[in-house]
């Protein structure tokens, strides 16, 4: 499980995944949110620049996040 303390009112899911390195590139983030790979809070998250707040949990390539 990764913790992520978001410092600003929220992060989007695709810089997310490239500020954990689960993503190498935007493309490559853009691209497994496109594929269905991103689970935010139990639903299957598709928008690309979703906001990311405090308190979610977001599962993607078996990974599990909690931001806080």
């Amino acid at each position: 499980m990764i913790q992520f303390e978001i410092t600003e009112e929220y992060i989007e899911l695709i810089k997310l995944l490239k500020v954990l390195q689960i993503a190498d590139c935007g493309a490559t983030a853009k691209a497994i949110v496109e594929n269905e790979e991103v689970v935010r809070n139990g639903t299957i998250e598709t928008r690309k620049r979703a906001k990311i707040r405090k308190g979610e949990t977001i599962q993607v390539l078996g990974e599990t996040i909690v931001t806080h």
